[in-house]
């Protein structure tokens, strides 16, 4: 592991957090914002292709507003995004356009990935804007979401855009120097962790709580980074507020917890497969199928499947999980809820029998299956 892998990285998409982008409630922070924009600016014009992921758009609205708090009806949320996008994206565009940067705002949610073809025009914008040498500012579509497909925080949102366009390095601005071994706020021998592999789960084991502006917390971060990993992607968890931040990573200076991907990427196919947050039902597997599907890469039989869950249809997303429901891939099925609980357990030659017609011999292919 080498903070030389930041030097020699090209694509890079860097998220900058509610907290840090409006002072903590204070309204947007147009010098932060300055700074981290010149920076930015730099990066692109040492021929580095540059997305920026910004949160802020609720937290400024509330301000603008005078509300006591970010809301938590979900309508009342919806109209502080709209009052508070008008800010932030105006405070980007003078910002970038004093260094003649061209920038373009798009406002994604996760229905918009989900849809596979909704997926692929997004991952051709997005290319084609850096292959113009705009800088996309990148949010979550707060005017219009709903719990149902919002992604939660933009450090997931963040991730999904990493896995979308194979960026090198993911960068987290938070108000945090990073990730640490303890609670710095309260163990004040708390190391800072510079190093570690994004999928090790003892980083799971000392992320905090989130902030009262965000909804994300170090969990989120961490989570993010294995999301992102899926691409190869390393991520970079660093204080938004240290001098020229974003530059000194970019010279391999140790700012920071870097998380890098210890597996090999997947394809953009699989990607969108496991990176799926929503998903229709759930398949508990037995021991047997949880082993061919992990060490094997094989489709998935209804014979180890022990539980059928969910109002799904032929063609749906699910989870698939083991018997103590910890999710271990998702896929595309090939029947509807009512016949996977009808064939589920039974091999593959009693289908015609169960069901009066010869359908696919595998629930889930494993072309339509990746591991989570």
């Amino acid at each position: 592991m080498s903070r030389e892998l930041l030097t020699q990285a090209k694509t890079w998409v860097i998220k900058i957090g509610s907290s840090l982008l409006t002072d903590n409630g204070k309204g947007l922070n147009r010098d932060s914002i300055a700074r981290w924009g010149k920076q930015i600016c730099a990066l692109q014009d040492a021929g580095l292709d540059v997305v920026l992921v910004s949160s802020g758009a609720v937290a400024e609205g509330v301000r603008r507003l005078g509300l006591p708090g970010r809301p938590s009806a979900i309508h009342e949320q919806q109209a502080a995004a709209a009052v508070g996008q008008m800010g932030l994206i105006e405070a980007y565009e003078s910002q970038f356009q004093q260094f003649g940067k061209r920038t373009a705002q798009i406002l994604l949610t996760h229905d918009d990935l989900s849809n596979r073809k909704r997926y692929l025009n997004a991952r051709s914008t997005l290319r084609t804007l850096l292959d113009l040498r705009v800088i996309p500012v990148i949010n979550e579509n707060d005017t219009v979401v709903t719990d149902e497909i919002c992604f939660g925080d933009n450090d997931t949102l963040g991730a999904l855009v990493a896995n979308l366009i194979n960026a090198d390095v993911l960068v987290i601005l938070t108000d945090q120097a990073g990730v640490f071994d303890a609670d710095p706020r309260h163990n004040a021998d708390a190391r800072l962790i510079s190093e570690a592999k994004s999928s090790d789960d003892m980083l799971l084991a000392v992320a905090g709580g989130s902030g009262a502006l965000g909804k994300g917390g170090m969990l989120t971060k961490i989570r993010a980074a294995r999301l992102a990993s899926r691409s190869g992607t390393a991520t970079c968890i660093v204080h938004g507020s240290s001098p020229d931040v974003l530059l000194a990573l970019q010279r391999g200076e140790a700012l920071g917890t870097l998380l890098v991907a210890d597996k090999q990427p997947v394809t953009a196919r699989k990607q969108w497969l496991a990176n799926h947050l929503q998903v229709r039902g759930r398949l508990t597997l037995d021991q047997g199928a949880v082993r061919v599907l992990q060490a094997q890469g094989k489709s998935l039989l209804p014979v180890g499947i022990t539980l059928v869950s969910g109002a799904f249809k032929r063609g749906d997303l699910v989870a698939c999980v083991d018997e103590s429901g910890r999710t271990i891939a998702h896929g595309l099925v090939n029947y509807d809820a009512d016949e996977a609980q009808c064939i589920a357990g039974r091999s593959s030659e009693q289908i015609p029998v169960l069901l009066g017609y010869d359908g696919d011999h595998e629930m889930i292919h494993r072309d339509n299956l990746a591991l989570v």
